[in-house]
């Protein structure tokens, strides 16, 4: 995956956390909007590591790095870095 399709998805899924947000908010959830907050909870952490992966690649083509030997970490790894 390249940076530009990192960047696309990255895209999509910030526009589907805002649906998701929005839906939580005006009270349009199924089941009290337990599988909303599921489904947000789960793109956080797909988010977390996208832009992981897009600063790993960033800094391994600024240090003469081959980008594709960035590999996605574990949500576990990734969550709550500071930007």
């Amino acid at each position: 995956m390249d940076q530009r399709q990192i960047l696309e998805r990255i895209t999509a899924m910030v526009d589907d956390e805002r649906r998701l947000r929005d839906a939580l908010a005006d009270g349009r959830g199924d089941d009290g909007g337990a599988e909303e907050r599921a489904r947000l909870a789960a793109l956080e952490r797909e988010l977390d590591q996208c832009w992981d992966l897009l600063r790993q690649r960033r800094a391994k083509t600024e240090w003469g790095q081959d980008p594709e030997e960035a590999r996605v970490r574990p949500s576990s790894q990734v969550e709550g870095y500071q930007s």
